[in-house]
């Protein structure tokens, strides 16, 4: 074991040698192909090869290692790849956990500098259009493949920095692949398909890791293809597809160059002027709740959106919080009376203690008395399988779309 160990670290170091030699070979002046990096970095390691011993194994993972760290993501390129991870948490240069099949452990593998963990942060970044720093020390980014990174740096992470990647799959999961899972029922599925195509407003709670974005990407699916869909997110996340007519706009945040940030608030806003039939917010989190309250009341049906709750109850709440976050000082009874009249449908998500993610309730939104919004469920999750409570009450929409 302990032999096993100091070779490893001679590798490290063999590495870092090799690491620096080869970025000084190559023309940063210019775009450089792949091709000619993994040439460089195969002629030092056959030259390194002429000084000491290393083993055909060896050879091989040092060009993996190092082609990752130049152009690639590092020590963590291999989980990105890896299609059977669901989220990457870096918690500084030392420990990296994995979630993969609903279960997390730690990784064998780190960081071997702070410098290389601050590389592969500025290259996700600098990616996504964004800055990362001491002065600008959280920031929300995306990977090629879609997946949605986190970054906090020092100071306000101390024992940073920390990198959570959430992979979403290659494939964007549908409802018949919800089903299968059992994460909900054939009945429900047809139901919320009608209230889709029909135009019900649509709003899914759920907490972290509860499965939000799939779901709204498979809910998506039943938009009518003649639709102009406009969405709005932090870092564009969300795998919209079969709408011809689809504009995706994402939000942007100040720099050192003095570009001003762009908020969900203002895209929500400059979104009413491009003629949009349905708004799609991927996540409301603050004030940005009135102004998609007010576009799903302004003729915008069929707008869908997603918001972080323990229960359909909890995010009626908490969408009065995040209105009165607005800094509009309205009255309480004027904010519940305006989400009581956007709002149609609650679709609130779960993780259970298996730690598969089901739907666990879906409420209908039928007005406003005695100043609160009332709300009754029409399917309820037994612990066992998700049952219909009762009919729908207000079937207009479905009726002006022929919808029985």
């Amino acid at each position: 074991m302990l032999k096993a160990n100091v070779k490893n670290k001679n590798l490290q170091g063999i590495r870092e040698e090799l690491h620096d030699a080869i970025l000084s070979k190559i023309d940063l002046s210019r775009e450089v192909a792949d091709e000619e990096i993994e040439d460089i970095i195969n002629s030092a390691i056959m030259a390194k090869g002429q000084d000491m011993y290393i083993s055909l194994a060896e050879k091989l993972r040092l060009e993996t290692e190092l082609f990752d760290s130049i152009r690639k993501k590092g020590v963590i390129q291999p989980l990105i790849d890896d299609p059977t991870v669901t989220e990457i948490m870096v918690n500084g240069m030392e420990h990296i956990f994995v979630e993969r099949e609903g279960r997390l452990f730690e990784w064998d593998r780190n960081f071997e500098s702070r410098e290389a963990l601050n590389d592969v942060i500025q290259q996700i970044a600098a990616a996504s259009n964004r800055v990362v720093n001491e002065a600008s020390p959280i920031v929300d980014a995306r990977l090629e493949n879609g997946a949605r990174v986190n970054i906090v740096m020092n100071p306000v992470a101390l024992n940073g920095p920390i990198i959570t990647i959430r992979r979403f799959p290659d494939k964007p999961i549908k409802m018949e692949d919800l089903i299968r899972f059992g994460a909900i029922s054939t009945e429900a599925v047809d139901f919320l398909r009608k209230l889709v195509v029909a135009g019900y407003n649509i709003f899914i709670s759920g907490g972290t890791g509860s499965g939000k974005t799939t779901f709204l990407n498979a809910l998506s699916h039943f938009i009518p293809t003649e639709t102009r869909v406009i969405t709005i997110e932090d870092s564009a996340e969300l795998q919209i597809q079969g709408i011809p007519n689809l504009v995706s706009l994402e939000t942007r945040n100040a720099n050192v160059e003095g570009c001003n940030p762009i908020t969900i608030r203002d895209l929500i806003k400059s979104s009413l002027r491009m003629r949009p039939d349905r708004i799609i917010v991927g996540e409301v989190r603050d004030g940005a709740a009135l102004d998609f309250l007010q576009a799903a009341n302004t003729g915008h049906d069929g707008s869908l959106s997603t918001g972080h709750a323990n229960s359909a109850k909890d995010m009626l709440s908490r969408l009065e919080t995040m209105v009165l976050m607005a800094g509009m000082e309205l009255p309480l009874a004027a904010i519940r009376r305006q989400i009581a009249s956007a709002v149609d449908i609650i679709v609130h998500l779960g993780r259970l203690r298996d730690k598969s993610r089901k739907v666990l309730e879906i409420v209908e939104i039928t007005g406003y008395e005695g100043g609160e919004i009332t709300f009754e469920p029409l399917y309820s999750f037994d612990g066992e399988r998700l049952s219909k409570v009762r009919e729908l009450r207000f079937t207009e929409k479905l009726e002006r779309s022929g919808i029985k």
